[in-house]
């Protein structure tokens, strides 16, 4: 039994979408614009990875509770890892 198909692309959804975010946080940390755009690029491929989800038999209330989840842990991970962030209470 193989998984559905709406799964890999939103599997594809989640990891456009952190490369966009690693984009998006070095635009923040450098303030070069080629990382803004390129990072609206990964958005724009993650959206698009989205709705051919949605189109090959996704749930919406299934798929989004996935991505966010999955893309959740992801930010955590290059956060920790990547730019050295910590976990702090909210002030």
């Amino acid at each position: 039994m193989s998984p559905p198909k709406w799964l890999y692309f939103l599997l594809l959804l989640v990891g456009f979408e952190l490369i966009a975010d690693i984009l998006a946080k070095q635009f923040a940390v450098s303030g070069k614009y080629v990382f803004a755009v390129l990072s609206i690029g990964g958005f724009i491929a993650a959206n698009t990875a989205w709705l051919i989800s949605l189109r090959t038999g996704a749930e919406l209330s299934r798929g989004a509770i996935l991505f966010s989840v999955l893309s959740g842990i992801g930010a955590v991970m290059i956060g920790l890892f990547v730019y050295h962030e910590r976990l702090a209470h909210i002030r």
